[in-house]
C-alpha cells in the first residue's frame, strides 16, 4: 500500500493512474485475495487519559502470536482540538462508517465514511432523525447492478409492545445518487423486533444486509436486498430455535469465509450458567445446511466473538475472559494467544482489507 502512496509522488500522471477508479477496484480485488493486506482494525477505551486510541496490525496467526508484532497507531479523522471518541460502525471493502463524538458534549458527533488505509474522510449526511435518542445500526455494502456503495441504517426498538413508542423508519444512503437518506419500506411483519443490539453491525452476503428479528416469541433471520430493497427471511434451524429462549439470551448474525454464521449466548436457568454458540450456514438460504461449528462453556468467559476466518479455514476468536482485564484472541488449533497486554482495555476489534478507494470519488 505505503509503495503505491509513493508512486503517486512520482508524477501526476502516476498520480492519477493509481487513483482511477478502474485501478482501485483492480486492487481491491488483488487484496481480497492477498492475505498480507489483511488487516485488524481495534480501538481502545482509556477513561482516565480521556483518550480512545485507534490501531491497526497484520493480520495473521505467525503475527498474531508475535509480542513484538507492529502495532500502527491510528489519528482519528476529526478537529485535533477535540478531545474525541470514535466508534466504528461498520466495515466493508477497506471502508469504515464511524462515529465521531466529543467526549465532554455526546450531543456533539459526526458520522463520517473513512479509508483506515488511505486515513481519507468524508462527512456523510445527517438523517432526518439524527436527533432521535434512539440506538441505530448500521450495515455498509456495494450494488454491484447500480455499481453504488449503500448504507443501511436502522433503528434498535428495545421496547416493541409500549403503546406510546414512537416508531422510526430505517433508511439507506445511496453514496452516488442524491447522496441524501432515503426512508425504506418497513418490514411488512407486525409486531416485528429487530434484534441488532448483539450484532457490530448488519451483515452483508449476496447483496444482501441480513440481522435477526423476533416476533410472537419466533427467531428469523431477517434480509434486505439492496439491489431491489426487498425484505426476506431465512428460517433458523430448530436445534437453533431449540436453544433459544426471547429474554434469555442474545444472538446476532455474521459473515465469515463467504458464509454467514449465528452466534448466541444462552443463560440455563435452572443453575444459572451460560454459555456461547455458533452455527455456520454451509448453503446459503438454505435452512437444513446450519451446522454447529463451536460451543463455549462461560465459566472462564464473559463474552466470545467470531472475528475473522483465515485461508485455511481456521476461525480467530475475540474473548473477554474473567481473569483478563483485556480482551485475547484465540483459535482452536493454535490455541489462545495475547494480542494487547492485559493493562489495555480493548474496545472494538475488526478485521478490514487495505483498499484505495477514496471516500469522496463515491459521491460523484
Amino acid at each position: 500500500m505505503w509503495s503505491l502512496f509513493r508512486f503517486k509522488c512520482v508524477s501526476s500522471i502516476w498520480k492519477t493512474l493509481i487513483s482511477d477508479s478502474y485501478f482501485t477496484v483492480k486492487h481491491l480485488n488483488r487484496t481480497k485475495n492477498d492475505q498480507g493486506s489483511q488487516k485488524l482494525l481495534i480501538t481502545q477505551m482509556c477513561f482516565r487519559e480521556e483518550i480512545f486510541p485507534m490501531y491497526c496490525c497484520p493480520l495473521s496467526p505467525a503475527q498474531l502470536v508475535d509480542e513484538n508484532v507492529q502495532k500502527l497507531k491510528l489519528d482519528c479523522p476529526s478537529n485535533p482540538k477535540l478531545t474525541v471518541r470514535c466508534k466504528i460502525l461498520c466495515l466493508y471493502d477497506g471502508l469504515a462508517v464511524i462515529r465521531v463524538t466529543d467526549t465532554f458534549d455526546h450531543d456533539l458527533s459526526t458520522v463520517l465514511l473513512w479509508n483506515p488505509s488511505t486515513r481519507e474522510s468524508m462527512v456523510l449526511p445527517p438523517t432526518e432523525f439524527s436527533d432521535q435518542p434512539r440506538e441505530y445500526y448500521f450495515g455498509l455494502g456495494y450494488d454491484s447492478t447500480s455499481g453504488e456503495y449503500k448504507i443501511l441504517r436502522i433503528y434498535q426498538d428495545f421496547n416493541p409492545f409500549c403503546r406510546h413508542r414512537v416508531k422510526l423508519p430505517n433508511e439507506i444512503l445511496t453514496l452516488t445518487s442524491g447522496y441524501c437518506w432515503r426512508r425504506i419500506v418497513e418490514y411488512p411483519r407486525h409486531g416485528i423486533c429487530s434484534l441488532v443490539w448483539a450484532m457490530n453491525f448488519l451483515a452483508f452476503i449476496h447483496a444482501t444486509f441480513h440481522w435477526i428479528d423476533i416476533s410472537s416469541n419466533h427467531f428469523v433471520v431477517v434480509s434486505f436486498s439492496i439491489s431491489n430493497e426487498v425484505y426476506g427471511e431465512m428460517p433458523l434451524s430448530e436445534e437453533i430455535l431449540s436453544l433459544l429462549m426471547p429474554g434469555h439470551c442474545s444472538i446476532g448474525v455474521c459473515v465469515l469465509g463467504g458464509m454467514l454464521y449465528v452466534h448466541s449466548s444462552i443463560s440455563v436457568l435452572h443453575d444459572k450458567t451460560m454459555f456461547f454458540k455458533f452455527w455456520v450456514m454451509k448453503a446459503y438460504s438454505v435452512e437444513e445446511s446450519w451446522m454447529p461449528l463451536l460451543t463455549v462453556d462461560s465459566s472462564c468467559f464473559v463474552d466470545v466473538k467470531l472475528k475473522y476466518m483465515f485461508p485455511h479455514g481456521e476461525v480467530l476468536y475475540l474473548f473477554r475472559a474473567l481473569e483478563l482485564s483485556g480482551s485475547a484472541f484465540w483459535t482452536r488449533n493454535v490455541g489462545p494467544f495475547r494480542l494487547w497486554p492485559q493493562c489495555d482495555n480493548t474496545g472494538s476489534v475488526y478485521a478490514y482489507t487495505e483498499s484505495l478507494i477514496s471516500p469522496k470519488s463515491l459521491t460523484y
